[in-house]
């Protein structure tokens, strides 16, 4: 009974915090509710026994990519009011459709999975040990280029800044 209550509770900072991603008109403040959305979906991975997800959840997305967002949100100066102006009133009526078709596939989605019989998993799916073995073994050559193409952003966004130092 704790673990359902614990889990409607994460529920609803996720779905309050999504909201307020959405909604609010400050983007260092949407970016701030997005970290606290990341926190709280590593927690339900946390809840469902998948600790390695939920490490990676907090250490890459509220780390790294909220660091990323901030950097970029700073970088464009897009927390003057002046840079968030609309352009076209088109856009309003486009982005209801879109997220009304999407709320709809989610919640039929739902129901279906509401109906399906729920089965233990085996206690060694998910662990960190089986994680790292696929990850250095059977995915090794796409982790490599992966952090290749990391490493090629790193290095293209300090020539981009040590650009604009020289003008």
């Amino acid at each position: 009974m704790g673990e359902r209550i614990f889990f409607f509770l994460l529920a609803a900072i996720i779905i309050m915090a999504s909201i307020t991603v959405v909604a609010s008109k400050n983007p260092v403040r949407s970016a701030l509710a997005l970290v606290v959305n990341f926190f709280a979906l590593a927690m339900l991975y946390i809840t469902l026994h998948a600790h390695f997800l939920g490490a990676v959840q907090i250490i890459v997305y509220a780390g790294a990519i909220m660091v990323l967002f901030l950097f970029v949100i700073m970088l464009l100066n897009l927390g003057s009011p002046d840079a968030m102006q609309e352009t076209t009133e088109i856009k309003r009526p486009i982005a209801w459709v879109i997220g009304l078709s999407i709320l709809g596939l989610m919640m039929t989605q739902v129901f279906m999975v509401a109906s399906v019989v729920p089965t233990e998993a085996p206690e060694w799916i998910g662990t960190t040990e089986n994680v790292g073995n696929a990850l250095f073994s059977k995915w090794a050559f796409p982790f490599e280029i992966t952090s290749i193409l990391l490493l090629v952003a790193v290095i293209g966004s300090i020539l981009l800044a040590k650009r604009r130092q020289l003008n």
